[in-house]
């Protein structure tokens, strides 16, 4: 299917259509029943293609905005564009991938996460937690770790549910790789202890932020 249309792939994604895997996904909260990797083999075969991606993104279907995000243009979308997706992607799978495989790669990304950071949806601010993760483990210069963890100590707790896990990441992230604030970070998670109890599968990293951020320093030793 070389030229195909988003009358073709929405076909082709009903076909894909799995109702136990919609069962499982439904329980994250994702309501789509493809399976991510038969989704990534026909993300593959499409390759990049930037006007069926927008196409298949306005047919607001989860699995056709999951493929439209793996060949789209990251670089091509417009800063309001990115915006407008971000607070159309309620799924949460969507909404990872549209943050972690377009908005970190986009020329906006900096500004979104500003803007994101500040605005009064919880899931739209997740977004700019997700993307100053980013920032602290990949290009800290300029940011205010000490204004970052004054804000996650006072708002953390209360925080709903995908803002909070989106603060704690940053937290820890902090933590694991500032030295200098890795006390402060401890500290911050001991006492309000966020995710303490939070169910962690045998092998796992617990995400619980001092037992993550001494895990992950460990590893580093």
């Amino acid at each position: 299917m070389t030229d195909a249309t988003v009358s073709d792939l929405m076909a082709e994604l009903a076909t894909l259509d799995d109702p136990k895997v919609r069962a499982a996904n439904g329980r994250r909260g994702d309501d789509h029943g493809v399976n991510l990797t038969r989704l990534r083999a026909v993300a593959k075969r499409l390759k990049t293609q930037q006007d069926l991606a927008r196409g298949l993104w306005e047919t607001g279907d989860t699995a056709a905005r999951l493929l439209a995000l793996l060949i789209c243009r990251p670089k091509a979308f417009e800063r309001a564009d990115l915006d407008a997706m971000l607070r159309a992607a309620r799924s949460p799978k969507v909404h990872d991938w549209l943050v972690n495989y377009v908005v970190k790669k986009s020329p906006h990304a900096e500004s979104l996460r500003l803007a994101w950071l500040a605005d009064h949806d919880p899931v739209v601010a997740s977004a700019g937690w997700a993307l100053t993760v980013e920032r602290v483990a990949k290009s800290p210069e300029g940011l205010d770790l000490a204004g970052l963890l004054d804000v996650i100590e006072a708002d953390l707790k209360d925080a709903p549910d995908r803002l909070q896990w989106a603060m704690n990441h940053c937290l820890a992230q902090i933590g694991i790789d500032h030295p200098g604030s890795r006390a402060r970070a401890v500290d911050i998670g001991e006492r309000l202890e966020v995710l303490k109890d939070h169910p962690t599968p045998p092998g796992c990293t617990s995400p619980f932020a001092p037992v993550w951020i001494a895990e992950m320093v460990r590893r580093q030793a």
